[in-house]
């Protein structure tokens, strides 16, 4: 059973979660960012599958991966800073996540098994964040 404290959540440890949240979605963002980059740059760095259903070239991969990174990094800055809409955002754009880094398995299965993970956090964390009404 939880409280409500001065903190602003009635879970007082879903606003460390939540701030935790934020953080981690600018490191996966800055990482994705980097992971986009270098697959456009240097497509051959990356494995292909054959006969992959939703294979696609890695320079668009890269390319998704990239707008999702910087998407990520705007969302948690927007978190920080106390946004109500940025903590739906956050969970749309980690769901979205999630659908790209299961597509990405054949390509970079360990990455995309630790990405889907955090993600699930991600959505836990921001969606315990319960804002404090009272004066």
């Amino acid at each position: 059973m939880s409280t409500r404290t001065g903190t602003g959540t009635s879970n007082p440890w879903a606003q460390g979660l939540t701030i935790f949240a934020a953080t981690m979605l600018a490191i996966i963002g800055f990482v994705q960012v980097f992971q986009g980059i270098a697959a456009i740059a240097k497509d051959d760095v990356l494995v292909t599958t054959e006969n992959y259903v939703y294979a696609f070239n890695t320079t668009t991969w890269g390319w998704i991966h990239l707008v999702l990174g910087v998407l990520f990094i705007v969302i948690a800055f927007a978190i920080m800073s106390g946004n109500a809409f940025a903590r739906g955002a956050g969970i749309g754009l980690a769901i979205l996540s999630i659908i790209a880094n299961f597509l990405w398995l054949p390509y970079y299965p360990i990455w995309a098994v630790v990405i889907i993970a955090f993600n699930v956090f991600l959505i836990w964390a921001l969606a315990n964040y319960t804002p404090d009404f009272e004066s």
